[in-house]
């Protein structure tokens, strides 16, 4: 029996983890009561006396949580966008790279990746591992979530009682400032950062990540068939990642993959054209947070990898 401490339990991704742990025989959850919840002794001893610890917590209060374990056993887990390029720190994407479970099952220190990097990265990162996309080639992705990715305030501003002339969509980050650009950029070894152009929808929950290409342009004007027979070939056997190849698809939505811990990967585009549209459609609440998070936790603990998950 593993002991597992959820530090911020009651927060969006947090309570979306409680869910995916309930139930389960292999695992006991610490829990604080809602008076201690916040009490730095009462986190402290809770921190170290679990095995594994989640954190949901906001940057600065994750690395002060981090800060607090006083032990070399306890694994740590951090949803926070903190560690995601911090040395010492094993990158939580399980698929990403060949090697990259056996690096979780031993890591001490683990980062879950951000949302839309999930999708970004896994679209991307094997076609530079694989010589089809130059690594300081100029990237753009588009991407949308659903509202519940900004986190309490911003699911109360959506779900509030509204008339008919509120927004259904929002740009943001319009300085190309946003935070995960770094993150998108160390992971899938580029040589420059990607134009970030990210959105949100008036739907609680799903994502859309988009990456267009101009095959002419690139060196030896790659087919649509080469770039999806390459990420075929990296998520070979995957649980949680999928390459769908249906030909007669014509519309993707942001809700394909809400309510599963599931990212589908997506290759449209003209070859006449020499153009290429790649998508990824994953739920930011899933496999975007915490169904990556638990994902992590069983390769960390040597459990079942997709267990408690929604696949």
């Amino acid at each position: 029996m593993r002991h597992v401490f959820i530090d911020g339990a009651a927060g969006t991704t947090g309570l979306e983890i409680r869910d995916r742990l309930a139930g389960r025989s292999d695992l006991t959850l610490i829990e604080l009561p809602e008076a201690r919840r916040k009490d730095p002794e009462a986190r402290r001893e809770a921190l170290n006396d679990a095995d594994a610890v989640i954190l949901c917590l906001p940057d600065d209060a994750a690395r002060e949580a981090v800060a607090l374990i006083a032990n070399g056993n306890t694994r740590v887990i951090d949803a926070s966008t903190a560690h995601r390029t911090a040395e010492g720190w094993a990158y939580g994407f399980a698929e990403l790279e060949a090697d990259q479970r056996q690096i979780l099952s031993g890591a001490k220190r683990i980062s879950n990746p951000g949302c839309y990097p999930t999708g970004f990265l896994a679209l991307v990162r094997p076609l530079v591992r694989a010589g089809i996309l130059p690594a300081d080639w100029p990237l753009t992705l588009n991407a949308t979530s659903g509202y519940s990715g900004g986190g309490k305030a911003m699911i109360a501003e959506f779900e509030r009682d509204t008339d008919a002339t509120d927004t259904a969509f929002r740009l943001y980050a319009l300085g190309l400032g946003h935070k995960h650009v770094g993150e998108m950029q160390a992971h899938a070894g580029l040589a420059h950062p990607p134009i970030f152009m990210p959105a949100v929808a008036r739907t609680y929950r799903g994502m859309l990540v988009e990456v267009p290409l101009q095959l002419r342009a690139m060196p030896g004007t790659p087919s649509l068939s080469a770039i999806r027979a390459a990420l075929l070939a990296a998520y070979e056997g995957a649980a949680l990642v999928s390459v769908n190849t249906e030909e007669a698809l014509s519309a993707v939505t942001i809700e394909r993959q809400a309510g599963t811990d599931r990212l589908e990967l997506f290759v449209f585009g003209s070859e006449a054209a020499g153009q290429a549209r790649l998508v990824a459609a994953l739920d930011n609440l899933g496999k975007g947070a915490a169904g990556a998070a638990v994902q992590n936790l069983n390769i960390a603990l040597g459990l079942e990898e997709a267990s408690g998950l929604r696949v």
